[in-house]
Formats: structure tokens, sequence, C-alpha cells
């Protein structure tokens, strides 16, 4: 079987790329991460480098506006991404509250919308 080259990506210059695109606004420098980061996403050879690379929070934030690949593979690979959770202020119990259903607030006159059957 004939090998095939490997990747010529180097997610620490594609770092370097988002970097400088973010900096300078260099949309030319963007693209080509972009592409670069596509590449990755795209070919399953790729996935393990791809998910590695999530980490950073620039290539994250690219991940989630336009290739939206990560979600993705992590799912079909049966993997579970780490994830930071907050604390909620709804998990604190407060005393002498309830912690029921919430009401919804009544529209004003001006957003009721007639009804078009009468």
């Amino acid at each position: 079987m004939a090998k095939t080259a490997p990747s010529r990506i180097s997610a620490q210059r594609l770092l370097g790329q988002l970097r400088l695109a973010a900096k300078k606004g260099d949309r030319a420098t963007l693209s080509l991460a972009l592409d670069q980061m596509r590449t990755l996403a795209y070919s399953p050879r790729y996935w393990e480098r791809y998910l590695s690379l999530l980490g950073n929070p620039l290539a994250r934030l690219v991940d989630l506006l336009v290739i939206k690949q990560g979600e993705r593979i992590a799912h079909q690979k049966g993997w579970k991404l780490s994830r930071v959770t907050a604390p909620r202020a709804a998990a604190k119990t407060r005393k002498g509250k309830k912690t029921g259903a919430r009401r919804r607030p009544t529209p004003s006159a001006g957003t009721i919308q007639p009804s078009l059957f009468e």
C-alpha cells in the first residue's frame, strides 16, 4: 500500500496565524488559517489533531462560529469534551422562597396581537 504524506499543517503555526488575524484584522491570514482548520476538521485522519487544537480559545471560537465540527467529531468518536462548569445561582437554595415553576411575564397592551379569526 502506498503511504500518504503526513500533514504539513502545524498547530503552532495555525495558532500564530489566528493570533495575527485577531490582532491586525488581516483577512488573508484568517482565510489561510480557516482553510487549514477545515482541512483538519473535515478529514477523519486528522480529527485527533483538530480536537487537540480546540483547546485554544481562539481556535474554539473559530470552530464555533465558522467550522462547527468539533462537537460533531467528538460525538461521532464517542468522546466527551471537557467543559468548565460555572456554579449556577439556581443551584443555591434560598431560605423562604419556593423554587417552583417560574411565571411568564404578562405582555403589555401594545404588544398583544389581535386575533386573525373572529
